[in-house]
C-alpha cells in the first residue's frame, strides 16, 4: 500500500540496502502487540504471503478468508490484507497471550516491519519507519531482521509483483469500472484462489502465472 507521504515524515532519512544495519530488532517484541492492533486495511499481502499461509495452516486461500483474511481495494486494486478484529482491532491471527499465531510463516508485511521499503526505478530500498513502533530497538542486519530464505530472490519478486500491479493499475485505467472489476477479478483468480503446488517451489509457479497475466494487460 502506497502512503502519500514525504520519507521526511516518517524516516530517519535514511536508505538501507539487505546488508546495512539498522535499528529495527525489537528483541521478540516479548509484552508488546502494538503493531498487530489498529492498522485498518493496510497490512496488504502478495501471492508469496498466502502461499505461505497456506502451507503453514493446511488451508486454501477462501478457506484464509473465513480465518483471518479479508479483501479490499489497495491503490485502485482488491487484494488480501490481514483482518483486524474486536474492539481492540487486534490482527484475527493474535493469540490471547499477544503474540503472533502464524509467525514462522508471517506475511512479509510483517516480517519487514518497523521497516518499509522505497521504490525508484530499478527497485527498491528499505527506510526505517521512525513513528511506528513504541519499543527501545537495538542495530540489525537487514537480512537478519527480515528472516526469509533466499532473499535476493525475494526482493526481486517482491520488485515485479509491485511494478506489475502498477503497470495493472495504468492498463485499466479509472474510467471503465467494468474493465477494473474483471481485471480485479482476474488477478485474484490468477495469483490468490488458483491453488499453488505447495511440494514445488513457489517462484516458479508465480513467474509463469506473471507472464500470463503481462500477455493478457500488455504489462
Amino acid at each position: 500500500m502506497k502512503r502519500q507521504v514525504s520519507l521526511e515524515e516518517i524516516s530517519d532519512g535514511r536508505l538501507y540496502t539487505a546488508n546495512d544495519l539498522v535499528k529495527a530488532d525489537c528483541g521478540g517484541c516479548q509484552g508488546c502487540s502494538a503493531c498487530c492492533r489498529n492498522m485498518g486495511t493496510s497490512a496488504v499481502l502478495d501471492p508469496m504471503d498466502v502461499f505461505r499461509m497456506e502451507q503453514g495452516l493446511g488451508m486454501d486461500f477462501d478457506a484464509l478468508l473465513t480465518k483471518g483474511l479479508e479483501l479490499n481495494v489497495s491503490d485502485g486494486l482488491i487484494l488480501p490484507n490481514l483482518r483486524m478484529t474486536g474492539e481492540a482491532e487486534a490482527c484475527a491471527f493474535l493469540n490471547p497471550d499477544g503474540r503472533c499465531g502464524i509467525h514462522p510463516y508471517r506475511p512479509g508485511v510483517c516480517r519487514l516491519f518497523p521497516l518499509g521499503r522505497y521504490y525508484e526505478e530499478s527497485g527498491f530500498r528499505y527506510f526505517l519507519q521512525i513513528h511506528e513502533c513504541p519499543k527501545n530497538r537495538s542495530k540489525i542486519k537487514v537480512r537478519k531482521w527480515l528472516d526469509t530464505p533466499e532473499l535476493s530472490k525475494y526482493e526481486a519478486y517482491i520488485q515485479d509483483w509491485h511494478f506489475f500491479l502498477e503497470r495493472v493499475q495504468k492498463a485499466v485505467g479509472e474510467e471503465d469500472e467494468a474493465l477494473r472489476r474483471n481485471a480485479c477479478l482476474y488477478l485474484l483468480k490468477t495469483f490468490f484462489r488458483a491453488p499453488y503446488d505447495t511440494s514445488k517451489d513457489f517462484y516458479g509457479q508465480f513467474y509463469e502465472r506473471l507472464e500470463q497475466a503481462s500477455g493478457i494487460f500488455g504489462a
